[in-house]
């Protein structure tokens, strides 16, 4: 955002770009769902994203969002909400790029276009700087194509966060059922990405 008032997610001057941690997907490798039933990236949320997420060469992540007919806001259009919700899963899976958890702390969105049902959103996310436990990111969502109009774009900071987030402000049951999977790589990636 060169030449802008600087807002809570923009990076402060002496925030870094860190190397990718050694953990990180490698490039090009589809980034699976952290946790079955997210409703960003879970693939049994019957009415959730089923966002995909590919780790790009850099600090960088792009992913695909189908529209469905149950993510309409106004007749035959994507809710902003729903939108929202898009940037956001997408922006928290650049955490797995720095292979620490973090959390949502601020997202600002600007909404450019409509998106139409039955249309894919591309988005592209990438860090833009880190401070501290502060993660700083942006990304856009194109509709038509990975080059076609922007239709929404968007400004994140994250939080990283110990396991412990998750044990005491989750639901125990949900947790439970994490912690109780015998995949333990899964286990790991469920408290990585935002709740």
């Amino acid at each position: 955002m060169n030449g802008s008032i600087p807002t809570p997610t923009t990076p402060p001057a002496d925030a870094v770009l860190p190397d990718r941690s050694p953990l990180a997907p490698a490039p090009g490798t589809v980034i699976g769902a952290h946790y079955d039933d997210c409703f960003g990236c879970g693939p049994h949320h019957p009415h959730g994203l089923q966002l995909t997420a590919v780790a790009g060469e850099e600090l960088d992540v792009t992913a695909q969002f189908t529209v469905k007919q149950a993510h309409q806001g106004g007749p035959g259009l994507a809710h902003g909400g729903i939108l929202v919700s898009a940037m956001d899963e997408t922006l928290g899976t650049l955490n797995w790029l720095l292979g620490a958890p973090a959390v949502t702390g601020r997202l600002e969105t600007d909404f450019v276009r409509p998106v139409p049902v039955d249309s894919v959103l591309h988005i592209h996310a990438r860090v833009t700087g880190v401070h501290g436990r502060k993660v700083y990111s942006a990304a856009e969502g194109r509709i038509d194509g990975p080059d076609g109009p922007v239709a929404i774009r968007a400004q994140a900071l994250f939080v990283q966060v110990k396991l412990e987030h998750f044990t005491t402000h989750g639901r125990p049951e949900d947790v439970q059922k994490v912690l109780d999977d015998p995949d333990r790589i899964k286990v790991a990636r469920a408290f990585e990405v935002n709740p």
